[in-house]
């Protein structure tokens, strides 16, 4: 009688064991579930006026504006730069890039310059059991500084936090031209290996300066080394003739890969960093898009990114899973016409204005070299508002962190996620604004640029970038063109100004420093 007692108690105790761990299992899936999807869409160069929801000119970018229209946008959205690998860097690791002394516009062969235990994006939403992906440019440096290109190349994004990743590794107008998932190099013959140099030319290899007969694209500046399809190109290569990309189909390939990621990791919380390239020179869009703004290659581009934004949205559509995904849009930094290519986006620019009512852009410390296009959309979530409170990318990684019960943060990084949903209007009480190595500070309604020597003018690119001699101060509320200068009428503010923003950034700064874009 007491064995089968005790072997009836056996017999419940599992049974009651069963129906609590799938309970529990249960539990586990639907707090899983509930996690929502997280996608950063980022452009490259794109300005703060190039979407038309911002009215600044006949360039149309409907499938953009109405993601924006529905979710909200921030007039005061700032990259951390006004180039390209520091933005990046800052916002992955949520660390101002002024803090690594590499963080600065890389060559194609640079070493990664994200420490592999460095808090990320990625791994903070990895820890809570996000799968993560980046499909697009990467321009974080690969490897540990002596790549060979026909091998697994370690370390990379896969090193810092993504499971998957499909990019480009440095721009488009710069060698290695080739797609490299996951460390390796796609369809690259060993029979025919890689060979990259930024230093001197291969043998036998032809040049855009030596070689202009064979160029589709000629070269204003700076973009005169390698020939691959007809462009010339920063740095030399030679070699992997199978694995070179298709620049006419670059876009439509980097949308197949996002929406791939997406289709397979929907049944799970997933994080893309999809980090497309336009309308970064070259400028190539796809024949279809030719001509369809009037604006040049570069109006074309934005257009064709437009349409690669409303294809993805469609995706997420069809896999049901747009309503529990939150998307970031946003820009690397502010627009430049010609960056290093005759490609007639000086010509054809019109009456359109890239930087809106801002004055710079790309390389600039002034407002629209950083300033650019930001929102969050959510769909059912979020309430169509405009919010002018201060934000940057950099506060994606602490914002998020608290949307997903992280506790992981960064110091640079401030959680702003109710302002990000729209629930807070109380942004960033300052932020260090950075431009080729030149820091500038903003706090309030105010904005301070530090005196730097060279040319108020950047010849080549025909932007200013903010060097004068002597301490800039302007009121963004009265004067968003930054017209009038207020250093010598407003002395207090900019003491204060200046104290705070020296006591950010440390006994390493000197205001004295002679910096010139380089």
């Amino acid at each position: 009688m007491y064995k089968r007692l005790t072997t009836s108690a056996f017999i419940i105790t599992l049974v009651v064991l069963f129906f609590s761990c799938k309970q529990q299992k249960k539990e586990e899936n639907t707090e899983m579930q509930e996690l929502p999807n997280i996608v950063i869409i980022y452009l490259d160069d794109l300005g703060y006026g190039d979407v038309s929801y911002q009215n600044s000119g006949s360039l149309k970018t409907p499938n953009i504006d109405k993601l924006a229209m529905a979710g909200v946008r921030f007039t005061n959205g700032y990259a951390t730069s006004a180039t390209c690998t520091p933005s990046r860097y800052a916002l992955l690791t949520g660390t101002y890039p002024w803090r690594e002394k590499n963080a600065k516009i890389l060559p194609g062969t640079a070493p990664l310059i994200i420490d592999t235990a460095q808090v990320t994006l990625p791994k903070m939403l990895r820890t809570k059991g996000y799968h993560t992906g980046i499909v697009g440019k990467w321009h974080l440096g690969l490897g540990e500084g002596n790549v060979d290109w026909n091998m697994p190349i370690h370390p990379g994004p896969n090193e810092v936090g993504f499971d998957y990743a499909y990019i480009l590794a440095a721009t488009q107008d710069r060698v290695p031209t080739v797609y490299i998932e996951n460390s390796r190099v796609v369809n690259l013959d060993p029979n025919d290996p890689i060979e990259v140099d930024y230093k001197k030319n291969f043998k036998g290899e032809p040049t855009g300066l030596e070689n202009p007969e064979l160029l589709d694209l000629k070269w204003h500046h700076g973009h005169n080394n390698s020939i691959v399809n007809g462009i010339p190109r920063i740095g030399f290569m030679k070699g992997g003739k199978s694995a070179l990309w298709s620049d006419k189909n670059m876009a439509d390939h980097f949308l197949e890969k996002a929406k791939k990621y997406v289709h397979q990791n929907k049944d799970r919380p997933f994080f893309l960093y999809y980090a497309m390239q336009q309308p970064h020179v070259p400028r190539t869009p796809n024949p279809r898009f030719k001509g369809i703004t009037g604006l040049g290659a570069r109006g074309d581009a934005i257009a064709e990114a437009d349409w690669c934004v409303g294809e993805f949205i469609k995706t997420l559509e069809n896999e049901g899973i747009l309503e529990n995904t939150i998307i970031v849009f946003s820009s690397d930094n502010g627009p430049v016409l010609n960056d290093g290519y005759y490609d007639e986006a000086v010509e054809k620019n019109g009456s359109h204005r890239p930087w809106g009512d801002l004055r710079g852009g790309k390389y600039s410390l002034y407002e629209a070299g950083t300033r650019v296009p930001f929102f969050v959309y959510w769909k059912g979530k979020i309430a169509s508002k405009q919010s002018g409170a201060l934000v940057s990318q950099i506060d994606l990684l602490s914002s998020l962190s608290t949307l997903v019960s992280s506790d992981i943060k960064t110091e640079d990084s401030k959680d702003l996620m109710d302002v990000f949903l729209g629930r807070s209007n109380i942004g960033r009480e300052n932020l260090v604004l950075e431009a080729t190595s030149r820091t500038a500070f903003r706090k309030g309604h105010w904005i301070m640029i530090p005196p730097y020597s060279g040319p108020a003018i950047a010849k080549q690119v025909n932007i200013e970038i903010g060097n004068q001699d002597s301490y800039q101060l302007y009121d963004l509320n009265e004067d968003l063109g930054q017209s009038t200068n207020l250093a010598e009428s407003n002395p207090a503010i900019l003491e204060e100004l200046r104290q705070e923003f020296l006591e950010i950034r440390g006994n390493g700064f000197d205001d004295t420093k002679s910096l010139e874009l380089k």
